[in-house]
């Protein structure tokens, strides 16, 4: 039996050789593989001794040759096949362990596009493809964590064709993987990331217990190892709804940088935020903003939770929390709370991984798009068009307002006094409706929302809405502007005389 071992990524290439050797396998080797091997002490076959050829063109040629894919190709189980190998004289080659350039590295390395190019894979990828092609005969191992139970397949005869099969299919991922990467890549140097195709790759991290609804199947995918190496569950099985309430919470409680903040997210949206002088605070001050709602809710915690907080947690049914970090006893604490389930980041603070694209699924396809940005400046460059100026807590509440409200459904206000969110109104089909309904709401909790800051993530199409919030006591507003009726608003707003701030950016969350 024949191996042919050619991998980049070199990690545990040495022990797989060795462990085939062992069990009397040939092993066939190109370029540094075949050095490393050999420098191993391993006998190995070097490649143009297969192929009756020289690499050539620097190394751009080396497996394209009837001799390797024609071992690799031909049907064993075939008569016409085997004559016909035998003719030719092509011997059959029985494993293919085979990982590729690494593009992905290079271009996160350097911009030269010459050294970009020649990190483009093409007989790695074509070797991959014959083999997963043929794996009722042929064992294609791509990734080195596979090592190891390949062995013992092989040692023990369980090399079965599900066994085979399997890999097969992790095989033709992997080459999808990588081409999709280079399209994408391209497609982004040259055209502004919208090319005919587009490409949306991630690899399952877990399953989830179930979808939006017991009856349908879900998973997590991820980009970059971003969840693999910023991501533990610690406690219970996430859901579908859990793992996008999460998105939402950990993004808000991410927005103000290393401050402490707390957020509550129910069905994807925020029922409570705060940032106080420590974390404990600024969960109580977020629970005041709709208790109501935050029963059964999604709290990311931007810092570690301790004894004294989990306490505080502990006083209601939340289904999940997620924190930079939990200290021992606060997981004792949580322990006896069997429905909770608990993730971490690993780290002091949360963080998000940052994707520059976003996409949502339509029936029949999906609409993809640059991914918003609510950058830190936006409220501190608005330009103020009222008479009024804010104080400075006021300029600390429009900002987390601001923030909040552009990572809330449209259409929505938020209302924030004393750096926490006091009111908040979202997914409305009227902008007018979205405010009464906060007011509503902040009126219920028994919350004074007088002297608070109100952000609208677009514009208000009249002057109404300054009203509304004029009667609540609001004293500071910000918004994009850009309404025809801005003149009216602004009017309002020296009237009442409530600060007014427009950014010139608006931020709808569909």
């Amino acid at each position: 039996m024949r191996a042919l071992i050619s991998v980049s990524d070199k990690s545990g290439v040495v022990e797989f050789a060795s462990g085939l050797k062992s069990i009397g396998w040939e092993i066939i080797s190109t370029g540094g593989t075949y050095k490393k091997l050999k420098d191993a002490g391993l006998e190995v076959t070097e490649i143009d001794e297969v192929t009756k050829f020289p690499e050539c063109f620097e190394g751009r040629v080396k497996t394209l040759n009837p001799y390797v894919h024609g071992g690799i190709l031909h049907k064993r189980d075939d008569e016409a096949h085997l004559k016909e190998a035998k003719e030719l004289g092509i011997e059959g080659i029985d494993l293919v362990c085979v990982n590729l350039y690494p593009f992905k590295e290079t271009i996160e390395r350097t911009d030269d596009f010459d050294e970009i190019i020649e990190n483009i894979d093409i007989g790695g990828p074509t070797m991959v493809r014959s083999a997963a092609k043929n794996f009722k005969d042929v064992i294609i191992v791509t990734d080195s964590g596979d090592y190891d139970r390949v062995l013992e397949a092989l040692k023990s005869g369980q090399d079965s064709y599900e066994f085979r099969r399997d890999l097969m299919i992790k095989a033709f991922e992997h080459t999808a993987n990588y081409d999709s990467l280079i399209a994408n890549y391209m497609n982004g140097r040259f055209n502004g990331g919208f090319g005919e195709y587009q490409f949306i790759s991630g690899k399952r991290v877990f399953k989830t217990r179930y979808g939006e609804n017991p009856h349908q199947d879900g998973a997590l995918y991820e980009f970059d190892r971003f969840f693999s190496d910023n991501f533990k569950q610690i406690k219970g099985e996430a859901s579908f709804n859990n793992m996008t309430d999460l998105n939402g919470a950990v993004k808000i409680a991410t927005a103000f940088g290393k401050e402490p903040a707390v957020c509550i997210v129910k069905h994807g949206n925020p029922c409570g935020f705060a940032i106080k002088s420590n974390l404990l605070e600024s969960y109580t001050e977020a629970l005041k903003c709709d208790p109501v709602s935050a029963f059964g809710g999604v709290v990311a915690v931007n810092g570690v939770v301790d004894e004294e907080l989990a306490k505080k947690m502990n006083e209601i049914f939340l289904e999940v929390i997620i924190a930079g970090g939990f200290s021992n006893e606060a997981l004792e604490i949580f322990s006896s709370k069997k429905r909770l389930k608990l993730f971490t980041q690993g780290s002091d603070y949360l963080t998000t991984a940052g994707d520059k694209a976003d996409f949502k699924h339509i029936e029949g396809g999906f609409v993809y798009q640059n991914a918003d940005c609510i950058c830190d400046n936006e409220v501190k460059n608005a330009k103020l068009m009222s008479q009024r100026e804010a104080t400075n807590q006021e300029m600390k509440d429009l900002e987390i307002a601001w923030k909040v409200a552009g990572m809330t459904k449209s259409n929505c206000v938020v209302y924030v006094k004393d750096s926490a969110m006091v009111a908040v109104g979202m997914g409305m089909t009227s902008r007018v409706d979205a405010a009464r309904c906060a007011l509503k709401k902040a009126e219920e909790m028994g919350l004074d929302v007088s002297g608070s800051a109100m952000a609208s993530e677009a514009f208000f199409p009249f002057r109404d809405s300054i009203d509304a919030a004029a009667s609540a006591g609001v004293k500071a507003i910000i918004e994009p502007g850009g309404s025809i009726r801005d003149d009216e608003v602004i009017e309002a707003a020296n009237e009442h005389g409530i600060s007014l701030y427009f950014t010139g950016v608006r931020h709808f969350l569909h």
